[in-house]
């Protein structure tokens, strides 16, 4: 593989799709939070083991993050810390996702909590030049009533920074059946929808989400590559996945390094994916290292991770404006960097 030494990843302009904001927490951000903590209980309590049995072992991490974010001034600060790190990233476009049924431990009302984050999310990308929307989370454990209300959040808070709706948590251990009411809901009132699967379980579960819920994206959906039939299906349909590499090599069994990753094989025949972090205290990720990765193992260079990034951007579920500064910015970049990128400047402005 060719290997591009010279190349920036950094500088790189970047979007990112799959990002959990309450497993995103920096040291600097727990450390605010839980002064008592140190480094080494951060790398021991809160990031995730770097090979995991399971999804049910990854996520068993997870309430470290939410159980700090439950006043108004934990979540703003965490917010700042996501985008701060977004920003360090080289990030230019970033969908967040969050439960707000998680943060009411202290009183904190879900609208509440949406509120809180979606003001800062405005406030920190006008200040920060980082394009921020937000998407809520439903949880696999969850209720039929808590799925439904929080797709009502969605619907509600249309027109702000939130853009969608999604379900997360062990897909492995709850079925889908207390979510397909929420999910039509979303779909009758014209809301954008993804939904994760094809991660803790194998291509069936895609098959699954997308026949019950009729989601846009698929998060992960990484084990689809297991399924010929699906992944000419989801190249046909132009149904995006949400990759996260690092992640997936740390949790799924059959993905034991980042050489047996199938983005590779899924980029060239023609699927639509972008490149995520997922969580990066979980997993202790950045793009520009994802992207490092992606080069030294399968030889990506510049045009690639373009093209990645167009296809993330068409399958963004931002509003038409902020694709189109979005879509510039990456065509700047381009014409910077001296590749070929015919078609990519109509694709930005008609996203």
């Amino acid at each position: 593989m060719r290997y591009a030494g010279s190349m920036n990843f950094r500088a790189l302009p970047k979007i990112e799709l799959h990002l959990h904001l309450d497993c995103s927490l920096s040291y600097k951000a727990v450390s605010c939070l839980a002064p008592g903590v140190t480094r080494e209980q951060y790398e021991r309590d809160y990031m995730a083991p770097a090979r995991c049995t399971n999804l049910a072992e990854f996520l068993t991490r997870a309430p470290m993050g939410f159980r700090l974010m439950q006043t108004e001034e934990s979540l703003r600060l965490v917010t700042e810390d996501v985008c701060e790190q977004l920003a360090e990233d080289g990030v230019i476009y970033a969908e967040i996702r969050f439960a707000p049924l998680l943060h009411n431990l202290n009183g904190l009302s879900p609208e509440r909590v949406v509120a809180v984050v979606e003001r800062s999310a405005e406030q920190l990308s006008r200040a920060m030049g980082i394009e921020a929307v937000l998407i809520l989370c439903t949880l696999r454990h969850f209720s039929e009533e808590q799925s439904m209300e929080t797709a009502q959040w969605v619907e509600r808070f249309r027109g702000s920074r939130v853009v969608a709706l999604d379900i997360a948590g062990d897909e492995a251990g709850f079925p889908l059946d207390a979510h397909v009411a929420a999910y039509r809901y979303a779909r009758d009132h014209g809301l954008f929808r993804t939904a994760h699967a094809g991660e803790a379980c194998g291509p069936e579960s895609v098959w699954q989400t997308l026949r019950l819920l009729d989601p846009h994206r698929i998060g992960h959906g990484t084990r689809s590559y297991e399924d010929e039939t699906l992944v000419d299906h989801l190249r046909r349909k132009k149904i995006h996945l949400e990759l996260c590499p690092s992640s997936n090599v740390q949790i799924i069994p059959s993905i034991e390094c980042w050489e047996d990753h199938p983005i590779n094989r899924l980029y060239r025949a023609g699927v639509s994916l972008s490149v995520n972090t997922d969580t990066r205290m979980l997993t202790p990720a950045t793009l520009t290292g994802e992207y490092e990765c992606l080069n030294r193992v399968f030889g990506w260079e510049r045009q690639d991770f373009l093209r990645a990034n167009q296809m993330a951007l068409e399958a963004a579920f931002a509003e038409a404006s902020i694709k189109e500064r979005v879509g510039q910015r990456l065509v700047e970049s381009c014409a910077t960097a001296d590749v070929s990128m015919e078609g990519y400047a109509e694709r930005g402005r008609t996203s």
